[in-house]
Formats: C-alpha cells, structure tokens, sequence
C-alpha cells in the first residue's frame, strides 16, 4: 500500500449501525459508502457488540457477567497468558479471531468481496478506552496494572492483525481505526496515565497493522499526541469539535506534509440536531472547519485532498431512518467536495 493517500473526501463510516440485521447493515453500507466500506458493529443486535465485549473475547481471565466485563487473576490466567505471549511472540493472531457471535456484521460484510471494492476500513476499541473500561475484581481499570496493561496492548495489537488479514480477503488494501473515545479525559483526574504511555500502548497495537492506521477520537484531547503518533489518520468529532484542532496549526501542517490525513466527522450522529441539518449547512460547516488551517498556509486542494467525511460518531444511537439520513448527506456532501475542488 502507498505511504501516502490521496482520499479525496472520499465518505466513510466510524462503525456502529442501530441495525438488528447484519445483512440489511451491511447492505447501507455498500449503498452509501462503496468506495471505502466499512464493516457496521451492531450492539443493539446482542450485548457481545458493545464496544469492549466485542474485542474481548480471548482475553486471559476474562469474564462476561451481563453486561459486566472484568478480568479474573485465578483459575486458568497464568496459562492463558502465557499463550497469548506466545502467539504474540509468533506474530500469530489465528488464536485470537473475532468471531460471528461478537461481531455479526464483519463476517457479513464479506458479501462486499462480489462489489471488489477498492479498500476497505475496520475498527477495533483502543488500549486506553479498553483497558479503563475493562476493569479487575477491585473495579479498577486493567489499564492501572503493569502486567495486565501490556498484556491488553498485545492482545489488542493480535486482534488487528487478524482483523486486517480477514478484511484483505475482500480487498488488497485497508485502513484501521483504534477507537479511543476516553482520550477526551486524558489530563483529567479520570484518567491519570502519562502521554508517554498513550503513546507506548497505541504503538504497540498499530505495529499489528500492516496497512493504513487511524485513530479516532469522539471529543477534545491534547491532538499534538496523537499528530506526532505513527497514525496515517486522525479521526475527529469535527461537528462539534473543530475549534479545538485548529488549536494546533504547526502540528496539522506536519501531519498533513507527512503525507497523513484528517477524517472530518462532520455529520451529526445525534437524531434532534441531524434533522436540523440539509447538504447545504453541512456543507458550509465543513468549509468553516478548513479556514483556520487555510488562513495558516495550507491550500483548500491539500486539504480536501487529505480529507475523509465521516459521522461525528457511530450511528447506534440513531433510528434505522435517522441512520440512512446520515449516511445520504454524508455521501452527498462528499459528492458536492469533489465536485467543487477535485477533477
């Protein structure tokens, strides 16, 4: 795969669907977003979708109680660790699927191999949203205990891979997004981990992905880690969040000269303020996004070139209707981008 993409504003999805039916998902999807699918995780179809449960299963000493999750340090831990040290040791994730009963709609989604799409996106929860919401037998997040933090990361880092080799059976080239939506508490008392390991753990899981990597990130954080990060894509709540990137002008110029891109979750995922919205607003909104960076050097061209539209978020929270509403102007003001700044 090139080091560097040219994507043109090119629309796709952050995940979740509010679809109980991974066919009828997988189906939008293919509607919607043909040039860059994404696979729909759909946690209203059964609990093991919620985005923690579904990246777990495998994990040493897990325990699903509910829709409780925690790590149990008895029984059969030690020799579950050590194989997952093993298996990360031989860079082998075949022991770490992501099975059907965890994730309906990726092994629906294999449907799309007939359409050969050009390339195709996936997404897995990141080691510090996993690894605070995961907790142990204390309550206390794994991410707080040496031993369980690198073992999360490896496992983590097993589960992209196998995700990657899987999604390449439908098309040659992919991107992965980590999903880390409690990096909005990084700094906070909340989440009292220091920069250098969010960038250690993040490290660790992208070295499972050979193709492109992104980062996504629902809300507020300090961008200059994840700008400075080995990331090929910076992924933003850009609806309600655009003001806090442009706080950072030198570090989007060196990421995007870099080659890099900027997703730009520019359609709202909450039902109320989606119906206020029409192609015309949002595509004014997006442009209001892109003028501080414009007004600090960099061309409208580069920036629409190294742009991706998305939702400002997953649509579980949506309808089904509300969903195929967002989906329609997100590939819509993708059509009207391209039509206004590219050939």
């Amino acid at each position: 795969m090139p080091s560097k993409v040219e994507f043109n504003c090119l629309p796709t999805a952050i995940g979740s669907m509010p679809h109980t039916d991974p066919k009828e998902a997988c189906s939008l999807v293919a509607k919607y977003l043909l040039a860059l699918p994404a696979w729909p995780q759909l946690p209203k179809r059964s609990h093991l979708e919620n985005m923690y449960v579904q990246f777990s299963e495998g994990f040493p000493g897990v325990v699903l109680e509910g829709d409780k999750i925690y790590v149990d340090r008895s029984a059969e831990f030690d020799s579950q660790l050590e194989q997952l040290y093993t298996a990360y040791s031989k860079n082998s994730p075949d022991g770490y699927a992501i099975s059907a009963e965890y994730a309906a709609g990726l092994h629906a989604f294999l449907a799309l191999k007939q359409q050969s799409p050009n390339m195709v996106k996936g997404q897995i929860t990141g080691p510090i949203s996993w690894g605070l919401c995961v907790t142990d037998r204390e309550h206390r997040g794994v991410l707080y205990d040496e031993l369980l933090a690198e073992a999360l990361s490896r496992f983590l880092r097993l589960k992209a891979m196998w995700q990657e080799r899987f999604l390449k059976t439908i098309s040659r080239d992919t991107i992965i997004f980590v999903d880390e939506p409690y990096l909005t508490s990084l700094g906070t008392a909340f989440v009292a981990i220091p920069s250098e390991q969010v960038t250690a753990l993040l490290e660790e899981v992208f070295g499972g992905i050979d193709g492109l990597k992104g980062v996504h990130c629902c809300g507020t954080t300090d961008w200059s880690i994840l700008l400075k990060s080995p990331t090929d894509v910076l992924s933003f709540d850009a609806y309600n969040y655009a003001d806090s990137l442009s706080c950072y002008p030198a570090e989007v110029k060196s990421f995007l000269e870099r080659g890099s891109t900027i997703a730009w979750g520019i359609v709202p995922n909450d039902e109320e303020t989606l119906a206020k919205e029409s192609l015309s607003s949002l595509y004014d909104r997006f442009g209001e996004a892109l003028a501080p960076f414009a007004r600090d050097g960099i061309s409208f061209k580069q920036l629409v070139a190294q742009s991706l539209l998305t939702p400002s978020c997953g649509l579980a929270s949506l309808s089904p209707e509300a969903a195929i509403q967002a989906l329609e102007l997100l590939a819509g003001l993708s059509a009207k981008v391209k039509r206004k700044y590219t050939i």
